[in-house]
């Protein structure tokens, strides 16, 4: 009996998809890749038409000089979310860092040191909370949640409740000075992510922190020390959340226990819009300088339009919701 099968039939063979399947597969594909920077073009476009003066060149650069905090506190928090964990703290770090900065210069420690003081502040409570997330095994919530307050508490402490006046220019120099016009925070925001970029794509550590986000338990029976990135990926967290503290601090010409409120919301939300998910293993680094961008571009058209700060709260609030959203959908 001959075979019903055609001579070319291989039974292995993959059925082909619908041609409807791969249309939506590739704008699956397109939106991933593109998605962020057209809606961020597409919001410079409408700010420039109802905001005033949005594209003049001082003001292009000063939405770079305003976001620079931010996005220095979402590199961080990029590889946390990448990981599958999170980092409340990192707004409170901000405070805590500029408070302990600015009185060590007050206490007469050369402007550098005292800098790194702040920056080593932040490393700090960013190890601490590592330790006890990879090592007792503690949801990261919890963790940081507890951080975000003893944090807060402890440069309410250090500081008396008052704002801490910085009289160093050299230390003002990083927060408010500037270089061939452009301002100092935004070369140290373009360093981090350069520096974050190449960590992520051609190092062994940038790896290890996609795969435990993909899976910690086949990440460790593949022979990667879990524990130990994970401690080394909150520590990256709160040394970037240090500095920022310290650029603050040299833009305020104060080290204020009030600063850095809700910065944390900001820099997850700026890292969802980015395109990383919330349950780790996707994402990248430069996805999520336009989600700051996107959030920047937002802010700085409703100032320009006269929108009050408690309404910008509201839009905000709704960008946060919106980034969620995006996530669970992406997912």
């Amino acid at each position: 009996m001959k075979s019903a099968l055609s001579p070319n039939h291989q039974p292995n063979s993959q059925p082909t998809p619908p041609q409807g399947m791969k249309f939506g597969q590739n704008v699956t594909l397109v939106w991933n890749q593109l998605g962020m920077i057209l809606i961020l073009i597409l919001l410079c476009i409408v700010m420039s038409f109802v905001a005033p003066n949005f594209l003049d060149g001082s003001n292009l650069t000063n939405i770079l000089k305003q976001v620079s905090v931010t996005a220095i506190l979402a590199a961080g928090m990029t590889i946390v979310i990448l990981t599958g964990g999170i980092d409340l703290s990192v707004g409170s770090i901000v405070a805590l860092s500029g408070v302990v900065s600015v009185m060590a210069s007050q206490a007469g420690v050369h402007p550098v040191l005292a800098m790194l003081a702040g920056v080593g502040a932040g490393y700090l409570v960013g190890f601490i909370n590592g330790v006890f997330t990879a090592k007792a095994g503690l949801p990261a919530f919890i963790v940081t949640l507890a951080s975000m307050t003893y944090v807060r508490g402890l440069a309410y402490v250090s500081s008396g409740g008052y704002p801490v006046v910085l009289e160093s220019n050299t230390f003002r120099f990083i927060g408010s000075g500037s270089i061939l016009g452009i301002p100092t925070p935004i070369y140290l925001m373009a360093l981090v992510y350069l520096v974050m970029f190449y960590v992520l794509k051609y190092t062994m550590f940038g790896r290890h922190i996609y795969a435990i986000g993909g899976n910690a338990e086949a990440a460790r029976l593949t022979g990667i020390k879990v524990k130990k990135t994970l401690v080394n990926v909150y520590s990256i967290s709160g040394l970037l959340a240090g500095l920022g503290g310290v650029v603050l601090a040299g833009r305020l010409y104060s080290g204020q226990p009030t600063a850095g409120n809700m910065y944390e919301l900001d820099a997850i939300a700026a890292v969802i819009l980015g395109g990383s998910k919330l349950t780790g293993g996707v994402g990248k680094i430069q996805g999520t300088i336009i989600g700051v961008l996107i959030m920047g571009v937002i802010t700085n058209g409703l100032t320009l339009m006269d929108v009050s700060y408690y309404s910008q709260l509201v839009v905000k609030g709704g960008v946060i919701l919106a980034a969620v959203l995006i996530d669970r959908v992406r997912s």
